[in-house]
């Protein structure tokens, strides 16, 4: 990439080559800059969405750190990225499904919220006044005609629905390990998908987990609701997908 011509200093003007430097900036801020790998995934009747926890400081609270928010409840996401902009992201997410309610009378479909997400981002990628999030968002809902639903938002406002995806350091290597199982997914039950969801973290980043080293948040059937996991709950997925390799 030639810095000479000074096409990486705007976020609105295009390099010879059709490329917005800034926004390929973002990408790389969004999936470097937490240093995290997230996952998503949905089964039969649930979805999950699993990410490391990391405390950056001894002397905070680990309560107080996550990368895991509830926007409804019945739709949640896991943003990957600077955690600002994070929190920047889901406050607008919130804002809009509590318009979307106030003006229509039912709760916000996750493939509704996903797009206006998405269309918030990508009007940020038009103004020299603003700068894209640095935040991948995944958002999961169980809709009432759709069933299990899964989104990804990036950073230039695409929007797609995904079987599983992942986000974050380790992306590819997640991917390349959800491919291989894409086939049995729609048949998982709940607590499949949250083993499955949690032995592909634990695949790319080479590692077991404790229950305090990740965030599992779920969302099972129709009438379902957006939770996250108590330490107790992720231990035992964790017991049961080493007895699991031990059979």
């Amino acid at each position: 990439m030639s810095r000479d011509s000074n096409y990486d200093h705007h976020i609105s003007i295009f390099s010879p080559q059709g490329r917005l430097y800034q926004i390929e900036y973002a990408f790389k801020a969004a999936s470097t800059a937490s240093g995290l790998t997230g996952v998503a995934l949905r089964g039969k009747d649930s979805c999950v969405v699993v990410t490391q926890k990391k405390i950056p400081d001894r002397l905070m609270d680990p309560k107080s750190v996550s990368h895991i928010w509830s926007i409804t409840p019945k739709i949640g996401c896991l943003c990957t990225g600077l955690l600002a902009d994070c929190k920047a992201q889901v406050q607008r997410a919130r804002f809009e499904a509590a318009d979307f309610q106030f003006k229509y009378g039912y709760p916000i479909p996750v493939h509704a919220l996903a797009r206006r997400i998405a269309d918030v981002a990508q009007v940020y990628t038009q103004s020299a006044s603003m700068r894209p999030l640095a935040s991948v968002c995944l958002l999961i809902g169980v809709d009432d005609e759709k069933g299990p639903q899964v989104f990804k938002v990036d950073c230039a406002g695409h929007f797609l629905p995904f079987k599983a995806t992942a986000t974050g350091s380790k992306e590819q290597e997640a991917v390349n390990f959800l491919e291989k199982r894409v086939g049995d997914m729609p048949e998982y039950s709940p607590s499949e998908t949250v083993r499955q969801a949690i032995m592909c973290l634990g695949h790319v980043l080479g590692s077991d987990f404790r229950g305090s080293e990740i965030e599992v948040a779920v969302i099972e059937g129709k009438v379902g609701k957006f939770r996250t996991l108590e330490e107790e709950e992720i231990e035992g997925h964790l017991n049961a997908i080493a007895d699991d390799a031990d059979a």
